[in-house]
């Protein structure tokens, strides 16, 4: 089950785990949205639900008809502007989705994945949890916390066969992201910062997603994986010595 799956970076992880070969919830507050992604995968299952409603959280998970295996924590919004600036429904709505909607979704499919000792919960989260940006109000805050949540659920859950783990995506030119690229200048200076010097790609998390979904993975358990290019370890790169 993929949250935010509708569209953006959510709608490249569906098609990517539908070609793997998952049959593929693809839950979305829009349902329009969710039927569209659906409608062009075979075995796809078009659920409607806001993350931050418990109550239609439960009658999306009855709908797809069973726990999932893979629980991928994608919904996310911003509120671009200055902290002073935003309003409290702004924070409302930022913690609402971000935090408590991803918490609430684990919560959700957590006791099928226990009864059944087996599951895997992973947590989209952001380089802006890591080192925070200016002007994105609680964003970077609620991704975070988001990865602390990682953490417990993997010391609580990982006894008892459920995984939880994060993938912190840096530049990359899809979702929420891409209108910010298509201003060749700002797509040029932030490329140029990213020591592959390229931006990332839907494909860069989705691989991901498959990675850490995988046997080959399965000894990792309460992580936050980066994905890049290096650029939150590139401070020193980006300053001159005189």
């Amino acid at each position: 089950m993929v949250t935010g799956g509708g569209s953006g970076l959510g709608a490249d992880i569906v098609r990517a785990l539908a070609a793997a070969g998952y049959r593929v919830g693809i839950l979305d507050r829009d349902p329009g949205s969710a039927r569209a992604v659906a409608d062009g995968i075979a075995d796809a299952v078009a659920l409607a639900a806001d993350v931050a409603d418990a109550d239609a959280l439960a009658a999306a998970l009855a709908d797809f008809g069973a726990a999932p295996d893979l629980l991928v924590n994608n919904a996310g919004i911003v509120r671009f502007g200055a902290l002073e600036e935003q309003s409290p429904e702004d924070y409302a709505a930022t913690v609402n989705v971000n935090f408590l909607g991803s918490c609430l979704c684990a919560r959700a499919v957590a006791p099928g994945m226990l009864e059944r000792g087996s599951g895997h919960i992973i947590n989209i989260t952001s380089v802006n949890g890591v080192h925070p940006a200016p002007g994105i109000g609680l964003y970077g805050g609620t991704k975070a916390a988001m990865a602390c949540m990682t953490q417990a659920m993997a010391l609580e859950w990982g006894p008892r066969g459920v995984r939880a783990n994060a993938i912190a995506p840096g530049f990359i030119d899809a979702g929420m992201s891409r209108p910010i690229y298509e201003n060749p200048q700002a797509r040029a200076v932030r490329s140029g910062g990213v020591p592959l010097r390229r931006l990332g790609e839907a494909a860069d998390i989705a691989h991901a997603v498959l990675f850490l979904d995988s046997e080959q993975a399965a000894y990792i358990n309460g992580h936050e994986l980066v994905v890049d290019g290096g650029v939150i370890n590139s401070v020193l790169a980006q300053l001159p010595r005189s």
